[in-house]
């Protein structure tokens, strides 16, 4: 009997999944995903990916055997498995949802391709997100955003599933997600990371939408109370265990029972909304220009940074010791965490980019490894953003202990996550190397350059004069931006990533039709 293979990738639900609902409509599904070894050796890859994967992966299992069915897990490399997988039996269909990921699954996917037509095989994906493929410019993109949203989820009812000649399958082709052992060149899994899973996804979006976004609006800037405030939702949205299209009809309907007097929440919601728009807005461009992982998006910016890396600035920032207090709380609580909120995700980068003057790319790599929530298309286009190669956007300069003074002014953040400062007095916290050496002794707080193994007594000198660095920083890339080469390219770059978002606004002016609203454009990268 024939059947239709679903291709689970960065899409692990078993609700408004729109592959396996078009799948099931047309005969008996067999489900698999496939681990990719070469794809687990990709330098953005870390353990604490694959571990939530495998969470995941074990939730949408345990949904499909309520079914009678299952989640079969192969590996190996893509277009082999196919062929072992159409040599056991072969299928009428393959369905999938789009991908827009790193280069590697972009090369990869081409494959697949190739080997569906060679084999006269359909392959049908599907739009994961308000990401469009194809897309020509993005005159029109806001209207596809609002039909894909306003869509009726893909409710997948009860399933038939193809029923495996499991005396015809080595033993070893596939295997139960709770038997996969992960690479073992991987590193990096924090301990207090989130844990993967469809019921863990939905249950995040219930206590956001009930309470934690009471605290939305002002509390998603702080350290101190963004891990509640925001959403925790991104990496349920980046690995898939949870649908965009879910989060935002939920927080519109969310948004219509509300009574009319609660309007702290009310707004909170609505800005929320707005950041969901902006995900798939980043996204699209990584879809348009898949070049900007690796290239900058204006190449007017080419060897600003490139030969002057300096390594010794960036392990200071991977271990903490960059010496600015909220930058290496931020490391440290990303390092035992996997999530850092946004404005403190833009000061890393900033702190990177400008004093320290690293490019982005080898930054963003290390930072795509610590962040749970990785997800390929805002995480570059935000790195570039964030690093002023963008050609178009205003440039965006994070001072350090300005940041520390506005979101952590009594000092609970950095101490919580720098043992060594919670001896430090108030007047010295957010410039600790500016204690007289007496007052070091007398504390039993030395800030040195040396790397020390006794975290509760060492502070880092800072790597640079935070002042002067970025003043030199701010002139290099200003006088890179004045150069005609730069000006010239600028008007291709908005035209082919800029926002249109429209938006209404009051005018005196008369109206050629009483049906014609009078709108401004926005155009531009921002939040």
């Amino acid at each position: 009997m024939s059947y239709e293979l679903v291709w689970f990738k960065r899409d692990l639900r078993w609700q408004d999944h729109a592959a396996l609902a078009k799948a099931s409509q047309r005969g008996p599904v067999r489900c698999v995903y496939i681990v990719e070894p070469e794809l687990w050796r990709q330098p953005d890859a870390a353990l604490q990916h694959f571990e939530f994967i495998r969470e995941s992966l074990q939730a949408l299992d345990d949904a499909l055997r309520l079914q009678g069915g299952c989640l079969e897990v192969h590996t190996g490399e893509l277009p082999d498995v196919l062929s072992r997988i159409w040599r056991d039996a072969h299928f009428q269909q393959l369905h999938s949802h789009q991908e827009t990921g790193n280069r590697f699954t972009y090369a990869r996917d081409l494959r697949v391709g190739a080997w569906c037509r060679e084999h006269n095989i359909s392959w049908q994906e599907y739009p994961q997100f308000g990401v469009v493929r194809g897309l020509k410019n993005r005159n029109l993109w806001q209207a596809a955003w609002q039909r894909h949203m306003t869509a009726p989820v893909h409710h997948v009812g009860e399933l038939r599933f193809w029923q495996t000649p499991f005396t015809g399958i080595p033993h070893n082709e596939y295997c139960r997600p709770s038997a996969i052992q992960a690479p073992v060149h991987l590193q990096h899994n924090p301990p207090l990371r989130q844990r993967g899973g469809r019921p863990l996804a939905m249950a995040t979006l219930n206590s956001f939408l009930r309470a934690r976004s009471l605290g939305y609006r002002g509390g998603i800037s702080s350290p101190l109370s963004a891990p509640d405030a925001c959403s925790r939702l991104s990496a349920y949205l980046a690995w898939g265990c949870i649908s965009m299209r879910e989060v935002v009809q939920g927080t519109r309907a969310h948004l219509d029972q509300m009574p009319s007097q609660s309007g702290r929440h009310h707004a909170g919601l609505t800005a929320f909304i707005s950041r969901l728009y902006w995900h798939c807005h980043f996204i699209q461009k990584l879809e348009s220009e898949p070049a900007i992982e690796w290239q900058n998006m204006h190449r007017g910016y080419d060897s600003l940074r490139e030969h002057d890396f300096n390594e010794a600035h960036f392990e200071a920032l991977k271990n903490a010791r960059t010496g600015w207090p909220m930058v290496d709380a931020c490391v440290v609580m990303l390092r035992e965490t996997g999530w850092l909120n946004f404005r403190m995700r833009a000061m890393l980068v900033s702190v990177a980019a400008y004093p320290l003057w690293l490019h982005w790319r080898p930054v963003g790599e290390w930072l795509a490894t610590q962040f749970l929530d990785y997800e390929p298309g805002i995480h570059w286009s935000q790195m570039q953003m964030q690093s002023g190669t963008t050609g178009i956007n205003t440039t965006r300069v994070y001072n350090p202990i300005k940041q520390a003074q506005d979101h952590d002014p009594e000092g609970r953040f950095v101490r919580q996550w720098l043992p060594a400062l919670r001896r430090v007095p108030d007047t010295w916290l957010f410039e600790p190397w500016q204690m007289p050496p007496t007052l070091q002794e007398g504390l039993g707080v030395f800030v040195s350059s040396e790397m020390s193994t006794d975290p509760g007594s060492t502070l880092a000198q800072p790597v640079v004069d935070l002042v002067q660095a970025t003043r030199t920083a701010k002139q290099l890339l200003h006088s890179r931006r004045q150069t005609a080469e730069v000006k010239a390219g600028k008007k291709a770059v908005i035209d082919k990533h800029a926002s249109r978002k429209t938006f209404g606004v009051r005018s005196t002016a008369r109206r050629t039709s009483l049906s014609e609203p009078i709108v401004k454009q926005q155009i531009g990268f921002d939040f």
